[in-house]
């Protein structure tokens, strides 16, 4: 029996500056096809055809007042780079394994929270992506770039013969 990998350790960075110590939680993109149902004649039944990705969306927490993250809020669509590093061990190998995410978007929300003297502050981002990058002990796992028509997952290219077919 194997125990599971479980976050240690983490940072967040935005645009190059480091948020250890201030980063309270990341909500990671969801990853989800966009599939719809279709049912033509001779079929049984319908079955889920692939229309490609849904769209992606990052959260994060900082405990504090982020006057640099504020700044960032309505920049162009992939004005901001992010970037989640987190130190994930396996407690009874004491294993420990890497995970790196690259992401780029647009600061959409931020909610200040609550303002109380002597209680503990929070402010909450949302960043819809145009671009997520999962790397595991320095390998690529997943690439999906919105704009570039990049999905690229366990270094298998879902769409390099769709970009050539139509000339990128």
């Amino acid at each position: 029996m194997a125990l599971p990998r479980k976050l240690k350790l983490m940072n967040f960075l935005a645009d190059g500056n480091s948020y250890r110590g201030q980063v309270t939680e990341i909500t990671q993109p969801k990853l989800a096809m966009k599939l719809e149902e279709y049912r033509a004649g001779g079929m049984i039944g319908p079955v889920k055809v692939n229309l490609g990705v849904e769209g992606l969306e990052a959260q994060f927490k900082m405990g504090g007042y982020m006057t640099e993250l504020i700044k960032e809020f309505g920049g162009k669509i992939d004005g901001s780079a992010l970037r989640f590093a987190g130190a994930y061990q396996q407690d009874d190998t004491e294993e420990v394994t890497a995970i790196e995410l690259i992401m780029r978007g647009r600061f959409s929300e931020i909610d200040n929270g609550t303002s109380k003297s002597g209680d503990d502050t929070e402010q909450s981002y949302t960043v819809p992506l145009t671009y997520y990058k999962i790397i595991e002990n320095g390998k690529d796992l997943v690439e999906i770039d919105l704009l570039n028509s990049i999905f690229i997952v366990g270094g298998t290219d879902r769409l390099a013969e769709h970009r050539s077919a139509i000339g990128i």
